[in-house]
């Protein structure tokens, strides 16, 4: 079998969340299977930490995707032209984003709906591509994997796609998250939070990842407590908005707002393993990997009550309403002053963490993609890796 991949997210050293979940399952899959042959389809140089092994053909559509009108002449002009050279039988596209014009049976792996349910948090352009190409791509879709069972019910209601064609997948966590000792976080507060502890917000900062909500709840806490306790943000201001600024501006314990930009793989699993707690309270959320990250590193985690996150958490996080400033500084106060509290939610987290795995993940994913392969009607027929490395020109 001939798998090609939409790798254009596989980008050293700026891996981001679905980034993650395609480098984690994709290396694991081709690995196992070295009796098929994989196309990934990049759209810059790539670095070879991502040419997993010898039944890999990197191939590059010299097209950088980095705005949203250069979409359509990537996936709908030049990639069927490489989906037909290479003879792909099946096409994975682990952003979700397919080719409307292409005959190759497509699985794409779409994490969340967001824009259907927030489109006003995007700029006009972006929200107009999302609501009329991936309802198209949905149901175009030969098979539809998606990271947890609220997305795939969410396809359901949005898109009318039967659940019969929609996988779960999960996602899993960075084997780098562990629970750290005492000299160690001493160590981490040190550098970053002046010795203090601190609640810990992990994403890119954008309006539904409900920062707003956070520092509100904060600012509450700090009034509220006069504890020494600070916030530290972890992730690039992606869209720091009017709103983000007003907010900010207003806070009387501002200086206590931590703002680190993004980190690497390493600081940030130091970072998290040194928390008090993670505070992650988004507004809409497909999955929501930093709450395994918390969960693998011992460490509390306070969590919004609302998509996916009771699903991904189960009764290992405090659930708070993220529309409700109040709710959120109340649960932060309560692990702030309960180390009982703390303890028991730590306990939890680890046992739940067992629940989730790349393993795994990878495993459903191909699941999805055989099945897609059976239905097609074809024979698997080993093709065997070539190890060229070959760019379109």
């Amino acid at each position: 079998m001939r798998i090609a991949v939409n790798t254009r997210l596989l980008i050293k050293n700026k891996l981001e969340g679905i980034g993650w979940f395609t480098h984690e399952t994709l290396r694991r899959i081709v690995l196992s299977h070295p009796e098929h042959t994989f196309i990934f389809i990049f759209d810059r140089d790539w670095d070879p930490e991502f040419i997993y092994a010898q039944n890999v053909i990197p191939v590059k559509i010299p097209i950088p995707t980095r705005h949203i009108l250069l979409f359509i002449p990537w996936f709908e002009v030049l990639l069927p032209f490489v989906l037909r050279r290479y003879k792909a039988d099946v096409f994975l596209s682990p952003d979700g984003h397919l080719s409307l014009l292409s005959k190759v049976p497509a699985v794409p792996v779409i994490h969340d709906l967001n824009f259907e349910h927030y489109p006003q948090q995007l700029p006009p352009l972006v929200r107009w591509y999302y609501r009329w190409f991936f309802p198209r791509f949905a149901r175009k879709a030969a098979r539809i994997a998606t990271v947890s069972e609220y997305t795939r019910h969410d396809l359901q209601k949005q898109y009318g796609i039967a659940a019969s064609g929609i996988d779960v997948t999960h996602n899993g966590c960075h084997e780098n998250y562990r629970q750290l000792s005492d000299k160690e976080q001493i160590a981490t507060r040190n550098e970053f939070s002046e010795g203090h502890v601190y609640f810990l917000f992990v994403g890119l900062i954008i309006p539904r990842k409900n920062l707003v909500g956070l520092m509100q709840a904060f600012e509450l806490l700090k009034v509220r407590s006069n504890h020494p306790v600070k916030l530290l943000v972890v992730g690039s201001r992606k869209w720091w908005d009017a709103a983000h600024e007003e907010i900010y501006s207003r806070m009387r314990f501002r200086d206590d707002v931590v703002f680190l930009g993004r980190r690497s793989a390493e600081e940030l699993s130091r970072i998290t393993g040194s928390a008090l707690a993670l505070t992650y309270v988004p507004l809409f959320e497909g999955f929501g990997i930093p709450i395994l990250e918390a969960f693998s590193a011992g460490v509390p985690v306070i969590t919004s009550s609302v998509t996916s996150m009771p699903e991904v958490s189960g009764d290992a996080a405090l659930l708070v309403d993220p529309f409700d400033p109040e709710k959120i500084a109340e649960a932060m106060k309560r692990v702030l002053l309960n180390e009982d509290l703390r303890n028991d939610l730590i306990a939890k987290g680890l046992l739940r963490k067992d629940k989730f795995s790349w393993d795994r993940s990878a495993e459903r994913l191909w699941d999805c993609i055989e099945k897609v392969f059976e239905k097609d009607n074809k024979n698997p027929t080993p093709q065997g890796g070539v190890g060229k490395t070959i760019k379109l020109t």
